[in-house]
């Protein structure tokens, strides 16, 4: 266990993005869920009706929503369907890595609720080089995913002529980008401050240096807002309305739709609701754990203490058992950016988070679980191709 600073409430360490410590040390997420547990949201779900009634019956769908078939947007579905009894175009954005319980989850709950599906994956030879610069740029090779997730969406909400987009947990339930007594409308003003990593798709395409083309990059990009605007749209936070807890709205979903949890790469299987979508779930936790001193444990036991389902002890335990270890899925994630090992740990020297220093000599292995051997194998990224991005990057970061 490290020796960095953590709330004193829950466990989120110092080096949390956007965190700050009050004069008891008790950091600002914890502090805005005091703000939303004193929320009236009666009344907040009378401001939800009255946005629903004015798009309600206005065109063939009533909203679209953006969903990938994980929690948070199975449980906006279907709140939006069963509750607000809307009619909705679903719209995914796929990232390239979906496990097989996902597709099953989500065939599922397309079924049942009886809704249009619109399914959207990016071509993989574009996303190979955006992980790659990504990750070299932050340290996140996610930039693709994160981008694709919030732009596709608008795009086609221009196209179908769709102007009310719902969306499903609000930022402020895990960061302090924004706060809950705060208006967080799903915009290009949060697309830009809390999604793409600082990181445009025309300063992307620059750096890739002629590998990508503006065309390859349109829907990781968001759409002009004069055209958002002559569609009149309204993109909202589903949680922003109503009080969001991801742990008893999984299980409505498990209830209601048959909705099936599953493992992830070094995280407890108590959290079998947690991040089951992607097949690069471990990586990205690994990555954050050698950036940050932490990674998803710390991130979920805050979460249940917050919500007075453990105890600081009984998390720390869990974080010792669970957080740090070099996952599997590792090594099909250096074959697909087309770097060693040795590499992909110098470039994260570089996007350390002070006071963490990790020590890269010290590492334990994490288990392979269950579907490991379903994970589609894609096209590895070009080793001479990877060396010419890796040279620029060093030639950048030593100028």
């Amino acid at each position: 266990m490290n020796n960095l600073k953590r709330c004193s409430t829950c466990i989120t360490p110092e080096t949390h993005e956007t965190i700050i410590f009050d004069k008891n040390d008790v950091c600002n997420v914890c502090n805005n869920q005091k703000i939303k547990n004193n929320l009236n949201w009666v009344e907040k779900k009378i401001e939800l009706d009255k946005i629903i009634s004015l798009y309600k019956n206005k065109n063939k769908y009533d909203c679209l929503v953006p969903f990938s078939g994980g929690k948070d947007s199975t449980y906006t579905l279907f709140y939006v369907v069963k509750h607000l009894k809307l009619n909705p175009l679903v719209v995914r954005f796929d990232h390239g890595f979906l496990r097989p319980n996902l597709e099953i989850n989500t065939k599922n709950t397309i079924s049942q609720l009886e809704v249009d599906f619109l399914n959207y994956t990016p071509e993989w030879e574009t996303v190979r080089k955006l992980m790659l610069q990504s990750f070299l740029e932050k340290g996140d090779f996610c930039w693709h995913c994160h981008t694709g997730i919030f732009a596709y969406p608008m795009w086609v909400a221009i196209e179908k002529q769709i102007p009310l987009i719902i969306w499903g947990e609000p930022s402020a339930e895990y960061t302090a980008y924004y706060s809950y007594d705060q208006q967080e409308e799903v915009d290009e003003k949060r697309f830009n401050r809390y999604i793409n990593l600082g990181i445009t798709a025309e300063d992307m395409q620059i750096r890739l240096e002629g590998l990508v083309n503006q065309e390859d990059l349109k829907y990781f990009s968001y759409p002009s807002i004069s055209e958002l605007k002559k569609l009149n749209y309204r993109s909202i936070c589903l949680g922003s309305y109503i009080k969001w807890d991801t742990q008893k709205q999984s299980k409505i979903i498990q209830d209601e739709l048959n909705w099936k949890g599953d493992e992830v790469e070094n995280v407890p299987l108590k959290y079998n609701y947690e991040k089951i979508e992607c097949y690069m779930q471990g990586v990205r936790d690994y990555i954050k754990f050698i950036k940050r001193g932490y990674s998803r444990v710390t991130h979920l036991t805050s979460i249940d203490i917050r919500n007075q389902r453990l105890n600081r002890e009984q998390a720390l335990e869990l974080v010792k058992n669970y957080e740090g270890k070099r996952p599997p899925s590792l090594d099909i994630f250096l074959k697909y950016i087309g770097l060693t090992e040795d590499e992909f740990n110098e470039v994260l020297i570089e996007h350390m988070v002070y006071p963490y220093s990790h020590n890269f000599s010290f590492q334990k292995k994490g288990k392979k679980i269950h579907d490991f051997d379903k994970w589609t194998i894609k096209d590895e990224m070009p080793r001479k191709e990877a060396e010419f991005l890796l040279t620029k990057w060093k030639k950048r970061k030593n100028n």
